[in-house]
């Protein structure tokens, strides 16, 4: 299970073992081939690709779970790749790990960035008690119960309540936590995380609601935490 960069070459939030894994194998299931051919040449620049065979794990019908029993029964070394983090977080990759668990392969987490978990170390919130929720759902009032749902259970077992959201969805949905949150609750916006310009921010929703910034169109983190 190999880790990619969240920020665009961010080489350096990589543990040295992925660059030493990286250079034998030559299969891989990838969210998505065109990134991880990207990401092995900035890793390697000499490295030869032809010969590297590639899946992709389809976003409706997942990974080419024949391939992956067929590759692990024929002794293949087999790389697992998200577009950016690390894969069966928030990502791809958790039946391919249960499918390598059931044939009896070994399966090796590599060390690198998880934009939840670093989202978290950054926030000031409970890092002892949390959950990540996904997305939230699209329509109301779905949404909005879905957000004092979440608000509820953070309050009740003092929980950090994690979320994410499509990019150029960020500041509808800014908007409709200052709108449904109390005063009180803290929240997080984490953004570009390990990258130049990252913006990682709590306030309580009051104070947010006071200097409510437009955010840009890209990955983010959202956390509450309820007092």
């Amino acid at each position: 299970m190999i880790p990619v960069p969240i920020a665009d070459g961010a080489l350096q939030t990589l543990s040295p073992e992925v660059g030493e894994c990286t250079l034998r194998i030559q299969h891989y299931f990838a969210e998505n081939v065109r990134t991880a051919r990207r990401f092995l040449k900035s890793l390697h620049p000499s490295l030869v690709i032809e010969p590297i065979q590639f899946s992709e794990i389809d976003k409706h019908t997942g990974a080419d779970t024949v391939l992956l029993k067929q590759w692990l029964k024929d002794g293949k070394e087999v790389g697992v790749l998200s577009e950016a983090g690390c894969p069966g977080i928030a990502d791809p990759g958790a039946l391919l790990a249960k499918i390598a668990h059931e044939t009896g392969a070994a399966v090796i987490p590599l060390t690198g960035p998880s934009s939840l978990l670093l989202a978290l170390m950054a926030s000031g919130l409970n890092g002892q008690s949390f959950a990540f929720n996904g997305y939230l759902p699209l329509k109301e009032p779905a949404r909005s119960q879905r957000i004092k749902a979440l608000e509820a259970l953070s309050r009740k077992e003092h929980q950090t309540q994690l979320f994410i959201e499509t990019p150029y969805r960020n500041n509808a949905l800014l908007d409709e936590l200052l709108k449904h949150c109390s005063a009180n609750t803290q929240l997080c916006i984490a953004q570009n995380i390990s990258a130049p310009n990252a913006y990682i921010k709590t306030h309580n929703v009051a104070d947010w609601k006071k200097y409510k910034p437009t955010l840009e169109k890209a990955p983010a983190v959202f956390l509450i935490l309820a007092g």
